[in-house]
């Protein structure tokens, strides 16, 4: 008799999730295509995209759903035809990239091209290209993207590509500066003379430790805004689940542990778990391991990175017989569609489209003086409160 554990079912916020990665990638949403990808049937894929259309991300059409907005339309404009989704494109090549994607900004009175490379075309970087996309049309430039991966071992192949890119004018990247080819990465810029900007990433070059030109969310202070708002909640046992694969994890530990510093909690008091990617087969052992401790420790709220992740940490809880937030409290790090839980997810919304925004800006800025002190801007995130988060339960307050 077999001893596999049965697939586990999709949780309908990250189902969701996923049907709105497809529809950034692909530009449509047929539910033919759906239901086999998901393996749900086609009520409860038409059901998402209707909750999805309510919630003003998309737009039904027979058979699926197009974008909201079209590029350079309104909203419930004709559709833009897309060509068939390439399913390669999602793959990493011999180099660890995923495909390229032109995305023409502007059609007139272009004065360049800006060269884009991000890690991935769905979760989270749609939206910091989108502010990228419309500040690039207010400077007269055109957008190339072009799709990274996480796992890629060295960026540089991909940027001396896209190095190529006729009529150039700068380069905004996000290259995996903690890895062991960060400091090459960082190098290769330098001495390439491409004016450049990093995105969601911050480096300096040895030996002095100069600063390359960089744009990020205050990943710290979004962390740290977590945990005051569960304080003033009146919590004091709290839990930090974080992604193992995300160069973001640093920075929100940072300031989770100054604010616990701030609260005076003791490390009795809180926990911290990294998590794999989610697909991984460890995953679902691992947020078994996370409820148990919470449920162990007394903890009464967590902080969990990203939106896909809350969602599953706080399925597997209720499953427990922990209420959310009655018994546990939960705040996602990303608000990406943590809105679309049931209860609805208190999260920390990064500024993606001011990002986006911000790295085209100071791009055009040193295009204009090559000259000027090298920039580094830290937005702020919000915090938006929902329905998961609520007071400490009676009796489990400790001080």
């Amino acid at each position: 008799m077999s001893t596999e554990p049965a697939p586990r079912a999709t949780l309908p916020a990250e189902r969701r999730a996923r049907l709105l990665a497809t529809l950034r990638h692909d530009g449509v949403l047929r539910v033919a295509e759906l239901t086999a990808e998901l393996d749900v049937t086609a009520v409860t894929v038409r059901r998402d995209i209707a909750q999805l259309e309510r919630e003003g991300l998309l737009r039904r059409v027979h058979g699926g759903a197009v974008p909201l907005e079209t590029p350079g339309g309104a909203p419930g404009s004709a559709p833009v035809t897309t060509p068939p989704a390439r399913p390669d494109d999602e793959r990493p090549d011999a180099t660890g990239q995923v495909g390229e994607r032109p995305v023409t900004t502007s059609t007139t009175g272009t004065t360049g091209t800006v060269g884009v490379m991000v890690p991935s075309l769905d979760y989270y970087w749609p939206g910091v290209v989108r502010g990228m996309e419309d500040e690039a049309r207010r400077h007269g430039l055109r957008v190339v993207l072009r799709g990274s991966s996480y796992e890629a071992a060295d960026e540089r192949p991909a940027l001396e590509r896209l190095a190529q890119t006729e009529n150039l004018r700068g380069l905004i990247l996000a290259p995996r500066v903690d890895a062991g080819h960060g400091s090459q990465v960082a190098r290769w810029l330098v001495d390439s003379g491409i004016p450049h900007v990093l995105v969601e990433r911050e480096a300096t070059l040895a030996p002095h430790r100069e600063a390359l030109e960089s744009v990020v969310s205050d990943h710290a202070l979004g962390a740290l805004m977590a945990v005051h708002h569960l304080a003033d909640l009146g919590h004091r046992r709290v839990g930090l689940v974080l992604s193992r694969e995300s160069p973001t994890s640093r920075k929100v530990a940072a300031g989770w542990r100054a604010a616990c510093a701030d609260l005076g909690l003791t490390t009795d008091e809180h926990f911290e778990r990294l998590a794999p990617d989610r697909h991984s087969p460890e995953f679902p052992g691992v947020v078994d391991e996370i409820v148990a401790t919470a449920v162990g420790s007394g903890t009464t709220a967590l902080l969990v990175h990203s939106d896909p992740e809350a969602s599953i940490v706080a399925q597997r809880a209720m499953e427990r017989g922990l209420a959310v937030p009655g018994g546990l409290s939960i705040i996602s790090y990303d608000d990406e569609v943590a809105g679309l839980f049931s209860p609805a997810m208190t999260a920390v919304r990064p500024p993606r489209d001011a990002v986006g925004r911000a790295a085209v800006d100071l791009l055009a800025k040193r295009l204009a003086d090559p000259d000027r002190p090298v920039h580094r801007t830290a937005i702020s995130p919000q915090l938006m409160v929902r329905e998961s988060t609520g007071p400490v339960p009676d009796g489990r307050e400790t001080h």
